[in-house]
């Protein structure tokens, strides 16, 4: 069975992967979402360096996640008020996951408002490689 985007409960899941992209379907995706449709493939972020992955999962980082999608804070200082955090760090983090093209920031004055599209995300990290030859493991 092919997973989309959207969830049995109607919301939007984002999917991580470490190294196992789909293209294709992600623009189709995007030119289905700029006509303004309920695109039927899924949304993924790729990554190549696990160490991404582990950043996106840290507990700090998905508070901040589960916050932007329950709460959606009107600025920075506001979502650092709900989690109870430093507004510099919190500033700090948000941009880590800005880089990470898991939230956007939507200026409104002086003020970046976090947003994300999806109430969920599903992480596959696969433990088998590909295969490769020893040259390609050693380059």
């Amino acid at each position: 069975m092919a997973k989309t985007g959207n969830s049995p409960d109607g919301g939007r899941t984002l999917y991580v992967r470490f190294r196992h992209g789909d293209e294709d379907g992600l623009r189709d995706t995007f030119r289905a979402l700029d006509r303004g449709e309920t695109p039927e493939s899924h949304f993924e972020v790729v990554f190549e360096d696990p160490a991404d992955v582990h950043r996106v999962t840290r507990p700090r980082n998905l508070e901040l996640l589960r916050t932007i999608a329950q709460r959606e804070p009107e600025s920075i200082r506001e979502t650092a008020r709900l989690v109870e955090r430093d507004v510099r760090q919190v500033h700090d983090n948000l941009a880590e996951l800005e880089e990470l093209h898991l939230l956007e920031f939507e200026e409104e004055g002086r003020q970046k408002r976090p947003t994300v599209w999806y109430d969920s995300i599903e992480v596959d990290l696969s433990l088998t490689a590909p295969e490769t030859t020893r040259d390609e493991a050693n380059a």
